[in-house]
């Protein structure tokens, strides 16, 4: 991680907010010495089998940064989530910020482009985010640098978001406990998400992690924050030196087995959009379901 400007003496000030519904913790990021912020992975409800979109997480999020007098400088997506849907245009509209993901975003538009049937107005080109990153990209929240590391094996468009000491790994890791993402989505592959771990835990040890998902497996309680050192000891995947092959058989096989995520058609749409629902000719919003196509 030489090539990376990693520094530990700045400690953002992180907020979680858990969504129950889909188990999701996004983040309010705070620069310490300025109002300035960041939020990492919002959420929007939705009610799939009645049609319905709100925004109870999002306002939660919207009021923290108001109440508290902070200018929201950056949304950052970790990459294109197939489990929740993105609020980031409808917390722009309300609090500004420019909207970040992985420039690999173009990949995954044009592999869904065509299972949702999107016709050419659908641009596949990332243009409907304001930046896109590439690995090593840096950016500031007010005095903060942040960079991003590329991170593909979940999907082709991961990344990891470095902030002073702490880090947001999307679905790259889970806590300790809960191990490491599935990798069977179209684009995913698990050698590479082992390889791309692997540079994560060369972060320092005392670097905060914090998750995009927690499950409490066994029945403890949600949990979002660990570090390097302890995933790189504990993680049950990739803890203690596993090795890829030993990674790659055992994701392989129990990927196998888990069912397609409840809100993965909704989510790939919207998300692919920058959190944007699409809409029919008329401008009504809607949401296609392929048949046999994921």
């Amino acid at each position: 991680m030489t090539n990376f400007p990693v520094d530990m003496t700045v400690k953002p000030e992180v907020t979680a907010f858990f969504d129950d519904a889909t188990n999701t913790i996004s983040y309010v990021v705070k620069d310490p010495n300025s109002t300035s912020c960041a939020i990492i992975d919002s959420v929007m409800d939705i009610d799939y089998f009645a049609g319905r979109i709100t925004y109870d997480h999002a306002d939660k999020m919207i009021a923290f940064v108001r109440d508290n007098g902070l200018t929201l400088e950056w949304q950052i997506e970790t990459h294109v989530h197939a489990d929740h849907l993105s609020a980031a245009p409808y917390i722009q509209d309300a609090l500004g910020g420019k909207i970040g993901i992985g420039d690999k975003i173009m990949v995954v538009q044009e592999t869904f482009g065509k299972i949702f049937n999107e016709g050419t107005e659908f641009q596949r080109d990332g243009s409907q985010f304001d930046a896109l990153f590439k690995d090593g990209d840096t950016y500031n929240i007010g005095g903060m640098k942040a960079f991003a590391i590329y991170t593909p094996g979940h999907t082709p468009a991961c990344m990891v978001h470095v902030i002073g000491d702490a880090a947001f790994v999307g679905d790259t890791l889970f806590m300790p406990d809960g191990g490491s993402a599935r990798a069977d989505f179209p684009g995913g592959d698990a050698a590479t998400l082992y390889d791309s771990i692997q540079r994560v835990l060369t972060l320092p040890d005392d670097m905060r992690l914090f998750m995009c998902h927690d499950y409490g497996p066994n029945g403890r309680d949600i949990q979002w924050e660990t570090t390097v050192g302890d995933e790189r000891e504990h993680n049950i995947h990739v803890g203690k030196g596993a090795t890829k092959e030993e990674f790659v058989k055992f994701r392989t096989e129990r990927d196998a087995t888990l069912a397609v995520p409840k809100l993965i058609i909704p989510s790939l749409q919207v998300n692919m959009r920058a959190g944007e629902m699409p809409r029919d000719k008329d401008g009504n919003m809607v949401l296609k379901v392929p048949v046999n196509g994921l």
